[in-house]
């Protein structure tokens, strides 16, 4: 078992050590409890929310959008549940980003919920982020506890990001709460024939900022569109300095020039499907992309 307790104790929040923003809505919780540390009031705060039954356009969207704003001060809300929140959570730690979760219980570990992401929780911390809740450290989720956190996370954020939902869902709670409090809303347009694009698509007509890439999540936040010369340049640069041992190989493969996959596979001397995985993980990060045949450092 994870000790939370040791190396992450629960402290009690009074309304004056707030995120500035949460201070802003009209019902704030009384209190809160928080494991880790709130990451700097500078930031830029994104709350991305979605389907937990995602389908895998889903999340590929969730982990292109999220590894493009890699580099920027943004922090990544979402509420630890399974789907689209855990992968919001998991892409924003692999590409250098802090994130917090909100989850629907109890910070204590006996209740933390759901159990099954208690080692992300843990990875979350470790990366300087946070986990929040106003329920007591023994409170186990119910039903109308996770409207209620939801509440929290929209009003802590600049922006709620919403990456598939149908329309009778628990993520567009979030996005009601992120209106009512004068947040932007932005979601990401789907296929007609899927069920999990009614909500985005409701959104979009009500309003909400349709996103196509990174970029549109960067001018909704405020920040500068990664087009630009010298923040694309830092942007490289601070993706490069997140990049596994693995992923520093290939970019000295590609330093010099660009090869195909084949050579890569071949000069990495690792099994073809271990390589390819990595290199599809390095097209995701924006590390490295495909152009007829060949692989480029990006």
């Amino acid at each position: 078992m994870l000790n939370f307790d040791k190396k992450f104790p629960i402290k009690r929040l009074a309304p004056s050590q707030f995120p500035a923003l949460l201070k802003e809505i009209n019902d704030p919780p009384k209190t809160l409890y928080i494991r880790g540390e709130l990451p700097s009031e500078e930031a830029k705060y994104l709350c991305v929310v979605g389907s937990r039954a995602h389908t895998s356009y889903g999340e590929d969207v969730c982990e292109k959008l999220i590894s493009g704003l890699a580099g920027h001060s943004i922090i990544v809300v979402s509420g630890l549940a399974l789907g689209i929140d855990a992968i919001a959570h998991r892409t924003a730690l692999d590409v250098g980003l802090k994130s917090i979760a909100i989850p629907g219980s109890g910070l204590g570990m006996d209740v933390l919920y759901p159990s099954i992401n208690k080692k992300l929780a843990e990875r979350i911390l470790e990366n300087g982020g946070a986990i929040i809740s106003e329920q007591k450290s023994d409170f186990r989720a119910t039903p109308y506890s996770f409207p209620q956190r939801n509440r929290i996370m929209a009003g802590m954020s600049h922006a709620v990001l919403v990456i598939e939902a149908e329309l009778r869902s628990g993520t567009l709670i979030t996005s009601k709460y992120a209106t009512d409090y004068n947040r932007d809303v932005c979601t990401v347009p789907g296929s007609i024939f899927s069920r999990k694009s009614d909500g985005p698509h409701m959104l979009i007509r009500l309003g909400a900022t349709p996103v196509r890439n990174s970029d549109d999540i960067l001018e909704v936040l405020g920040l500068a569109r990664s087009d630009d010369v010298e923040v694309q340049n830092k942007l490289r640069e601070s993706r490069h300095a997140q990049c596994s041992e693995e992923e520093h190989s290939v970019l000295e493969i590609l330093k010099q020039e660009s090869r195909s996959r084949d050579e890569i596979i071949r000069l990495m001397g690792k099994p073809a499907s271990e390589t390819n995985a990595l290199l599809v993980m390095m097209e995701i990060k924006e590390l490295v992309v495909e152009r007829g045949g060949e692989m480029y450092v990006f």
